[in-house]
């Protein structure tokens, strides 16, 4: 592991913000870090308010999208909410459906079979609207790049809206609006919303222009705030604001398919992480493993008895995704050590009948092992298709464009993204892919990073400073949860290995000079517990959370690594 310390700021800036604030000065740092230097923006870190929501029709097209709308309720034509099959795509389509259903009876939605149609419009979905009298699609999370298509719709006599977050291409698709704050003559302030938050700014739009304020959509942040956290969108701005208020309705009145999805799990108040490792694969796994319409028919149901049905039948489907994420990995890895391409700069993998519902969680897998730029192919009719995902700092949706000759489709984000091309093709485009990677990456890249935003003495760790410091949530690109870095720590004796493979690290930690002694858990690193034996000094990279054991609760290091 690479380890990175952050800047520390100016002193001055540091001390008059820690007295403004009446704060520790290690926190003053991390608000600074974070470009929080006054007491005002300070407030508003502290304090999210829905009154910093943006006006909607700041965004480009916002004032023609609502006006078709309405026009479609005064000439009573049939609408279709449209999206991707995974959270942000299934999460919007419940939140755009389930809101103009409650103004208007006429609103059917649909979500592509991963299998049949890919991602993105389909032609499929345009013959499906023709065929039952829709005139007017609203696209959700996908649709900016679907210029073919939505002139194809066009002839049929079909409007679209689209919502997208996504890159757009050299051209617009020809739609009645075009909602994406990434579009260059979009000067909308907020650019990295996800699907489900333009979709989100759709209905603002729609209820501001009704007189009525963004408190009146507060139950529908709890889709909001789970698309938020499973597409890793940056948690700032606009988003905090949104996962903040969707967090409170998850934790307090969250919609009965939520409920059900969270019926079992043990917990009092849910994280941004429980939304990102609980809720959000559950909802995924549908696409994957059956169809994203189950997801989208789970989060609009209102009675409980059948959302708990629901909700057990997508359990099963998350642990049949478990258990192909599990031997696909296995299968991939032998792969890439059979081929002895530990030198490349990329991993990539194909295999004809890997399940294409898994490919992008492999894919995230095998960069746990194998750290670079990572492709997983599989058979999809007559093509490849790939899910890509990157390493931090390396934008591989620039590298895939690098590429294009060799690839039909292509889209995505900076970290993540999915292809298809010809099975002909494959062999140039491996080939051009890490020509492109090895050409460009910095090699330093290559190590995983630890961003480490201040040191720590032990004595520090106060329970005024965890307090603080929980308020900095949520968490997530943007606003990760802080890591510090402490030295000259010492074993109290008491450290080994736990868990049914020993892989994890238990400790009790103090610090020279100190008689304080604080708990320590680091998963996945029993194998360094041979630096912590003998009271042999060292230095831990952690974050703070809260240890729950036998009724008694108090604060702990979750290590992150471990360094002599």
């Amino acid at each position: 592991m690479r380890w990175t310390l952050k800047p520390t700021p100016k002193k001055s800036i540091i001390a008059a913000l820690a007295q403004e604030l009446n704060v520790p000065e290690k926190i003053a740092v991390l608000l600074v870090q974070r470009g929080i230097d006054t007491y005002e923006k300070a407030k508003k870190f502290f304090r999210p308010s829905l009154d910093e929501l943006h006006d909607p029709f700041l965004m480009k097209d916002m004032d023609k999208a609502v006006a078709r709308i309405n026009n479609a309720f005064k000439q009573e034509e049939n609408i279709l909410v449209y999206g991707d099959y995974d959270v942000d795509g299934t999460t919007s389509v419940a939140l755009m459906s389930s809101y103009l259903l409650s103004h208007y009876p006429q609103v059917a939605t649909y979500i592509p079979d991963r299998y049949a149609e890919g991602y993105g419009v389909s032609y499929m979905s345009i013959d499906y609207a023709h065929d039952n009298d829709i005139s007017l699609i609203i696209a959700l999370d996908c649709g900016v790049k679907a210029v073919d298509k939505i002139a194809y719709a066009k002839k049929l006599g079909i409007d679209f809206i689209v919502c997208d977050h996504h890159r757009p291409g050299p051209v617009l698709p020809d739609a009645v609006a075009v909602l994406d704050p990434k579009r260059e003559d979009c000067t909308y302030p907020y650019d990295e919303l996800c699907g489900c938050g333009v979709g989100f700014k759709l209905i603002q739009a729609l209820e501001q222009e009704k007189g009525l304020p963004a408190k009146t959509l507060i139950p529908y942040l709890d889709l909001v705030a789970t698309a938020i956290g499973a597409d890793i969108v940056p948690i700032t701005g606009e988003n905090r604001v949104l996962a903040f208020y969707g967090l409170e309705v998850i934790n307090t009145l969250p919609r009965t398919g939520i409920r059900a999805l969270i019926e079992n799990v043990k917990k009092d108040t849910l994280t941004i992480t429980d939304v990102v490792f609980i809720i959000a694969p559950r909802i995924n796994a549908a696409g994957r493993i059956k169809h994203g319409l189950h997801a989208v028919e789970l989060l609009t149901e209102q009675d409980e008895v059948i959302a708990l049905q629901m909700a057990a039948n997508i359990e099963n489907y998350n642990a049949e995704r478990k258990d192909l994420d599990k031997l696909i990995t296995v299968e991939a890895l032998e792969q890439i050590t059979k081929n002895k391409e530990e030198n490349l700069k990329t991993s990539v993998v194909y295999q004809e009948n890997w399940h294409k519902g898994v490919i992008g969680i492999v894919a995230s897998r095998l960069i746990e092992t194998y750290y670079r730029p990572t492709l997983v192919f599989t058979k999809s009719g007559d093509k490849l298709a790939a899910s890509a995902r990157s390493v931090k700092g390396f934008d591989v949706y620039e590298a895939l464009e690098a590429c294009s000759e060799h690839i039909e489709q292509f889209g995505g984000h900076k970290y993540a993204a999915g292809l298809t091309l010809s099975e002909a093709q494959y062999p140039g485009f491996k080939a051009k892919f890490e020509e492109v990677v090895s050409g460009s990456i910095d090699e330093r890249l290559l190590i995983p990073e630890i961003t480490i935003d201040a040191c720590l003495e032990l004595h520090e760790i106060t329970a005024k400073f965890y307090r603080i410091l929980r308020q900095f949530a949520p968490f997530g690109p943007g606003n990760m949860s802080p890591v510090f870095m402490s030295k000259n720590l010492i074993d109290t004796g008491y450290g080994k290995c736990v868990g049914a493979d020993e892989d994890h690290l238990k400790c009790t930690v103090t610090q020279s000079n100190s008689a304080i002694q604080i708990g320590a858990i680091g998963f996945n690193l029993g194998a360094k517990c041979n630096l912590i034996t003998n009271k042999k000094p060292f230095k831990a990279a952690y974050s703070l959370d809260l240890n729950e054991w036998n009724g008694n609760v108090s604060i702990q290091l979750k290590l992150r690594d471990i360094q002599e």
